[in-house]
C-alpha cells in the first residue's frame, strides 16, 4: 500500500508545519521519527483489512489470535507519524483510514462493562484493558495537543467507555493497580470525571507496595517493575503528584545495584515470569528518561546511554515535554560494592566486570558468576537421596565475609497400621494414613555448603554427608556462546560435559574463567528428582557421599 501525498496534501500540510514546530516536535532527532515510521509500517503490513473479516483493523499473531494490544499499536505509533511533520506518513490521508479501522476494531471488541479480552488468558479483565489504553489513550493525547478533533473522536468512545469499566473493574496482581490508574489518569487528562478520581485514590489509598530494599511485591525487574514505574511516572504527571515520583526514584536506585557490567539485569529474585531468565533495562526507558531529566540524575543517564537511540520511544516524547530535554551528563553507577538484601535474601557482588548474585535460601541456584563476557549462569548440586535432593538452603548465615549455607533431609520408610480404627486403608484414604505410620529404617543427609568470594575469583566448599553412597552431582552451567576446554563429553546427555581433573577453561571475547579441580567418580549427572539440566552446556563433578569438594572459580 502506498503512503506516497499528492502535491495537493504535501501544500495542506503547511500551517500544520508550522504550528507542529512551535510545539517542539519538529526538533526531535529524525532518526527516532524514521524508526517509528519503520515500526509502524511492518505493523501496517500485518494489519487486517478485509471488510468481510471480523478481524477487520486487527493484526494476527504468531497463533492467529487478534489481540487488542496490536491494534493499540497502530494508533500509538500511527498517531506519532501522523502528527509528526519529518514523518513520511504526516496527515497522510491512507493512514488515517488505517487508524479509523483500528479504532472500531477496539470499539468491536469492547464489552458492555467497557473491558476487552486478553485471548490467551484474561476475560472481560479490567487490567488487560488498561494496558490497551496507554497506547490508545497516549495516541489521543497526540490528537488533542494538535487540536484535531476529527483524529480525537476515532477514540473518544473507546476511552469513556474503557474508563467506565476500570473506574469499577478488579484487578489480579499488585501492579495491575498501578495499571488501571495510570489508564485512568490518562483519560482523565483528556475526558475529566470525577469517577476516574475516586477510582484512583481508592487504589492509592492501600499505600505503594515498596519495601525498604526498593523492590516492588512482585519483585520482577525486567517486567513488572518497570511496569509500576512507568504507571507512577504517567500518574504523577497528569494529576499534578509528584510525591508519586518517590517510589520511582527508590526502585531506581535500587535497579542500579543489580545490574551486570554490560547492563543486563539480576533477575534471580523475580516472583514472576522473568525469574531467571536474561533481560536488559530496556522497559525502563521512560521512566529513566523521565527521571533523570527531572531530577538531574546522571546515573540514570548512564543507564540511559546503553538503551539509546534504539529504544527511544516517538509517541512518549511528543507526550511529555520533559522526555525531549537533553539528559544530564552520565555519572558512574556502582561497579565496586558488597551488598546484602535480606528482604530478597540475596547478596550481589560488584568488582568491576566481575558480577556475582549469591542467593541466601530458598532456591538451587545457589551463585552466579559473570566475569564480563564469560558468564557462569547458575552453580547448583543434587544427591540421588529418595529423589527429593536438589541442594535448596534451608538456612544462611554470613560470617567474616564468608557465606554459609544448610540444608538436612530425611528418607524414611514406613510400617504397617496398627490402629484399627483407620483400617481399611483405601485409595482415598492412602495419604492421610501416611502421617499414622510408624516410620523405620530412617535415612538422613546433610547438605553444608560454603562461599568465600577472593580477590581474583570465588572458593566453594560443598559437603553432603550421612547415608553413605549416595550419587551426587554438581552442575555448573554456562552462557551459550563460549569455548570450553579440558572436558569430556557426558554419555546420554546433550551439551553435558564431566570434568574429571585438572580445571576447565571457559572462554568468551577476551575474558576466561576457569573451574576446577575436577572430580569425577560416576557419569550418572541427570540425577533422579533432581531439577532438570538447565539450558545451554553444563559442566559437571561427581562423587558419592560422604562428599566433601572445594571449588574454585578463577580469573584467566
Amino acid at each position: 500500500m502506498s503512503f506516497v501525498m499528492s502535491r495537493r496534501e504535501v501544500l495542506s500540510c503547511m500551517a500544520a508545519l508550522t504550528m507542529t514546530s512551535r510545539r517542539g516536535w519538529a526538533e526531535i532527532d529524525a532518526s527516532i521519527v524514521k524508526k517509528n515510521d519503520r515500526s509502524l509500517g511492518e505493523i501496517l503490513e500485518r494489519q487486517e483489512t478485509d471488510s468481510q473479516s471480523r478481524w477487520r483493523g486487527g493484526c494476527a499473531d504468531s497463533w492467529g489470535l487478534y489481540p487488542c494490544g496490536s491494534a493499540a499499536q497502530i494508533l500509538h505509533l500511527g498517531a506519532a507519524s501522523y502528527f509528526h511533520p519529518e514523518s513520511s506518513y504526516f496527515k497522510n490521508a491512507r493512514l488515517f483510514e488505517r487508524m479509523k479501522l483500528a479504532a472500531e476494531f477496539l470499539e468491536r471488541m469492547q464489552n458492555e462493562q467497557g473491558n476487552i479480552d486478553l485471548l490467551t488468558t484474561n476475560f472481560n479483565s479490567p487490567p488487560d484493558t488498561g494496558f490497551v489504553v496507554h497506547r490508545v489513550a497516549n495516541a489521543a493525547k497526540l490528537a488533542a495537543l494538535h487540536e484535531d478533533r476529527r483524529a480525537l473522536e476515532l477514540m473518544e468512545n473507546f476511552l469513556r467507555r474503557a474508563g467506565a469499566g476500570l473506574a469499577q473493574g478488579g484487578i489480579h496482581t499488585p501492579n495491575h493497580r498501578w495499571v488501571v490508574c495510570a489508564a485512568l489518569a490518562q483519560i482523565h487528562d483528556i475526558f475529566p470525571d470525577e469517577r476516574h478520581l475516586r477510582r484512583i485514590d481508592e487504589w492509592l489509598a492501600e499505600g505503594i507496595d515498596l519495601d525498604e530494599e526498593g523492590q516492588f511485591i512482585e519483585r520482577s525487574t525486567t517486567v513488572y517493575n518497570p511496569v509500576c514505574d512507568y504507571s507512577l511516572v504517567v500518574m504523577a504527571d497528569k494529576l499534578n503528584r509528584p510525591e508519586l515520583l518517590a517510589p520511582v526514584r527508590k526502585n531506581l536506585d535500587a535497579m542500579l545495584y543489580l545490574l551486570h557490567p554490560n547492563f543486563e539485569v539480576v533477575t534471580e529474585i523475580s516472583r514472576r515470569q522473568d525469574l531467571n531468565t536474561r533481560g536488559g533495562m530496556e522497559r525502563y526507558w521512560l521512566p529513566l528518561r523521565y527521571m533523570a531529566n527531572h531530577d538531574g540524575n546522571g546515573k540514570y543517564a548512564a543507564v540511559l546511554q546503553s538503551l539509546e537511540p534504539d529504544r527511544i520511544s516517538l509517541p512518549y516524547m511528543m507526550e511529555y515535554p520533559i522526555l525531549q530535554k537533553t539528559p544530564p551528563g552520565p555519572a558512574p553507577v556502582p561497579d565496586r560494592y558488597v551488598k546484602d538484601y535480606p528482604l530478597s535474601e540475596i547478596t550481589r557482588i560488584r568488582d568491576g566486570k566481575t558480577s556475582a548474585t549469591i542467593l541466601h535460601r530458598g532456591g538451587s541456584r545457589w551463585i552466579s558468576i559473570h566475569r564480563g563476557e564469560a558468564v557462569i549462569n547458575a552453580i547448583r548440586f543434587a544427591s540421588a537421596f529418595f529423589g527429593k535432593g536438589q541442594f535448596v538452603p534451608e538456612r544462611f548465615e554470613k560470617r567474616d565475609g564468608v557465606y554459609y549455607f544448610k540444608q538436612e533431609l530425611r528418607g524414611p520408610y514406613y510400617q504397617p497400621i496398627s490402629d484399627p480404627n483407620l483400617l481399611p486403608v483405601s485409595r482415598k484414604t492412602w495419604g492421610a494414613a501416611r502421617s499414622h505410620r510408624r516410620q523405620s529404617e530412617v535415612c538422613a543427609m546433610t547438605y553444608e555448603g560454603s562461599i568465600k568470594p577472593k580477590p581474583d575469583g570465588f572458593d566453594l566448599e560443598i559437603n553432603a554427608h550421612g547415608t553413605g553412597g549416595v550419587p551426587l552431582a554438581v552442575e555448573i552451567n554456562l552462557r551459550e556462546g563460549g569455548e570450553l576446554t579440558n572436558v569430556q563429553p557426558a554419555p546420554n546427555v546433550k551439551d553435558a560435559y564431566l570434568l574429571s581433573q585438572g580445571y576447565a577453561a571457559y572462554r568468551a571475547g577476551d575474558d576466561v574463567v576457569s573451574i576446577g579441580p575436577g572430580r569425577s567418580e560416576h557419569a550418572y549427572t541427570q540425577i533422579r528428582g533432581a531439577e532438570p539440566k538447565l539450558p545451554g552446556v553444563s559442566v559437571y563433578v561427581t562423587g558419592y557421599t560422604p562428599f566433601q569438594h572445594k571449588l574454585t572459580i578463577r580469573w584467566g
